[in-house]
Order: C-alpha cells, then sequence, then structure tokens
C-alpha cells in the first residue's frame, strides 16, 4: 500500500492515475470532501483528510503502508520540516520504501526551493529507509496557465530571456515513471533524472504552438518588475514572490538542460516531445 501526499495536486493526480492504471492501491491525503471526492473519482483507495503540516491528523491511519510518496505544496517554506516528520513516521511504522519528489538540479544554490530540496534529499541519506529520489524538470502542462493569453492574444509571456533553454516533460511521463518505481522494488536507494527529450528555447516553445494552433505565437519576455507587480495584486504572499523570482533570474543566466536518457529507459520508450503533447491536449482538452 502507497501512502500518497500532495494528492490533489496536478503532480499527484497524475501519479495517482498512473497507479490506478496498474491497478496498485494508495492511501492519500487531501484537506477537504470535496478532493477527496474528486480524488476517488481518479482512483483512490482511501482518502484522508488531513493537513500535511499536522501529523496528528494522518499519521494513525497508515496502517498497512509500504511505500510513502512525499509531494511538497510548491515552494513551501517548511518542505524539510515536513519531510524530517514524514521521515519519522516512516521510521515508526517501518515503512520499506521513501519516494522523494525532488527536482531536477536541486544543488543549485541560486534557487532556493532547489536548495531546500537538496536538504531534504541529504535527510533521507540518513534516515536509513531505503529511498528513490526522482528530480524532474519543468512540467509542459505549465504552458496551460497562460493558456488564454496564448490563444487569445498570440503572445507566449515568459519573465526571462526568451533564447533561454528549458527541459521539459509531460507530466503524464512523470507519473509513468513514479507508477513504475512504485510498483517495485528495482530502484531502491536511486537517484532519478526525469527530463523531457528536448532543451527548447522558448522562442522554440512559440514556434510550436504557432503551428499546433495554426496562427502566429510570439514569446515575449516579460519584466520581472511587471511580473512581480501582477503577482502582488494576485495576491501572492512576498516570500513565494521573492523564490520565484531567483529562479527565473538563474533561467534568465543559465537555463535549467537535463538529458532524457533515464526518463527513456523507465518509460521504456521515448519521452513525449512538446508537439505530441500539444496535440495531444488541443484533442483532449486537459488542463
Amino acid at each position: 500500500m502507497i501512502f500518497l501526499t500532495g494528492a490533489a495536486g496536478k503532480t499527484g493526480r497524475s501519479i495517482l492515475r498512473a497507479l490506478s492504471a496498474k491497478g496498485i492501491q494508495a492511501k492519500v491525503l487531501v484537506r477537504s470532501s470535496q478532493q477527496a471526492d474528486s480524488i476517488r473519482a481518479i482512483g483512490a483507495f482511501e482518502t484522508i483528510l488531513g493537513d500535511l503540516r499536522d501529523s496528528s491528523t494522518y499519521e494513525t491511519r497508515l496502517s498497512g503502508v509500504d511505500k510513502i510518496y512525499y509531494i511538497c505544496p510548491n515552494v513551501a517554506p517548511d518542505e524539510l520540516l515536513i519531510g524530517n516528520t514524514l521521515l519519522k513516521i516512516a521510521q515508526n511504522n517501518k515503512v520499506q520504501h521513501f519516494v522523494y519528489h525532488s527536482v531536477l538540479h536541486p544543488q543549485v544554490e541560486d534557487m532556493p526551493h532547489h536548495w531546500q530540496k537538496m536538504r531534504m534529499e541529504e535527510a533521507i541519506f540518513k534516515s536509513g529507509i531505503d529511498f528513490t529520489i526522482l528530480q524532474p524538470c519543468a512540467y509542459m502542462q505549465n504552458v496551460l496557465a497562460g493558456w488564454k493569453r496564448i490563444v487569445d492574444d498570440g503572445r507566449y509571456v515568459v519573465p526571462y530571456k526568451i533564447s533561454s533553454k528549458l527541459s521539459i516533460v509531460d507530466l503524464n511521463d512523470v507519473g509513468e515513471a513514479a507508477a513504475r518505481i512504485l510498483s517495485g522494488a528495482d530502484f531502491a536507494n536511486a537517484i532519478l533524472e526525469l527530463a523531457g527529450p528536448e532543451p527548447l528555447p522558448q522562442t522554440e516553445v512559440a514556434a510550436q504552438l504557432s503551428a499546433a494552433l495554426g496562427r502566429p505565437v510570439e514569446a515575449v519576455e516579460q519584466s520581472r518588475v511587471e511580473w512581480k507587480q501582477r503577482a502582488q495584486q494576485g495576491g501572492m504572499d512576498e516570500r513565494q514572490i521573492d523564490v520565484l523570482l531567483k529562479m527565473f533570474e538563474y533561467y534568465d543566466q543559465y537555463g535549467l538542460v537535463g538529458n532524457p536518457w533515464v526518463l527513456e529507459n523507465l518509460l521504456e520508450r521515448k519521452p513525449t516531445t512538446f508537439k505530441q503533447f500539444l496535440a495531444r491536449i488541443l484533442i483532449s482538452g486537459e488542463e
């Protein structure tokens, strides 16, 4: 039995779908009954209403769990604290396998949320529990956040140089890889980089959007000052804004590029290209 945190988010949902497709049972942690209903429809074996930051809401419900998959809320400041609590729970419950959803290149100190994930990885090493650490790059699905502007205005907007190269991966591929790891015992104590097949400059992302939509789409660099103002107006907290600005600054200078070899071998096929991803979402309307 698997205990999956972050099940209501896009990453957790993708992993849960892949587990369900393999007939693998998972207990999942969600924050509301509404989330629980939608997650059960995807295939959760059992939903636990609780708060990841309050272990008393779920730790007594983990009987029969032999694997934990830890997804933390995006850029959460207390990821390491939450993770250490989960590791203690895993030790107390004799959990056999701890899988951590990390990030591509956690060694980069210039990006605080990457650096925090590296510290979490270090805590896992010290726990004595068999582990697998997954290090995915940015998701192709992230482009959908600006889909309306792309379709209506023909503008693909990013707050860094449009020449910056980023590896991007289809979240469905990440879910499939995670399900394979959770379904077997061949990946104990492995660190696996999950990068998509093409490191794309943002100009090429726009070009592929143009081709898929059959209309011009322009890659536009948004000033980070403007991005910050919009984020503040949208109610984002200042700490999260600061963390994301540091990430954009890193992308601006260095991009973020990985190698697809590991993912290809996990999937036993070529990872999904951005062109294939766009063709799929235009047919399916996925969000």
